[in-house]
């Protein structure tokens, strides 16, 4: 049988305790993660508060902080180069599939690489292999 424990001690842990050792475990350890700890924790509060137009807007802002603190904002400069590259080059169907046959690629995806190298099937292949 086991000792009697003092009366100062509980067993089991107490809920506090699991608190305290969950939190220390999920504390943000950089600046950058606060922030979008922060930006998320920003989304909830927006959700559970007011549900009129005005926390749409705010639930917005909040998406988009904190997407480009997780890296979103990577994606979103992406999007503006393909923007800027869209202008109209003719593409042989030759070489479309050329690059289709040589490198496994669906057919939009290797007339989106010819557009963006100007038609030039040799320019297209050695981008994609030096990716």
């Amino acid at each position: 049988m086991a000792e009697p424990q003092p009366k100062s001690i509980h067993e089991g842990a107490t809920t506090g305790d699991v608190e305290e050792d969950v939190q220390a475990t999920t504390t943000a350890k950089s600046a950058e993660d606060r922030k979008a700890a922060a930006a998320l924790a920003n989304l909830d509060d927006a959700q559970q508060g007011n549900n009129d137009s005005g926390g749409a807007a705010v639930d917005q802002e909040a998406v988009s902080k904190a997407m480009k603190n997780l890296g979103g904002g990577a994606a979103a400069a992406g999007q503006k180069k393909e923007v800027v590259n869209n202008k109209k080059v003719k593409v042989d169907a030759a070489d479309v599939a050329l690059l289709v046959d040589e490198l496994d690629l669906p057919k939009p995806k290797a007339t989106e690489l010819l557009k963006a190298h100007d038609g030039d099937a040799i320019k297209a292949i050695k981008a994609f292999i030096a990716v």
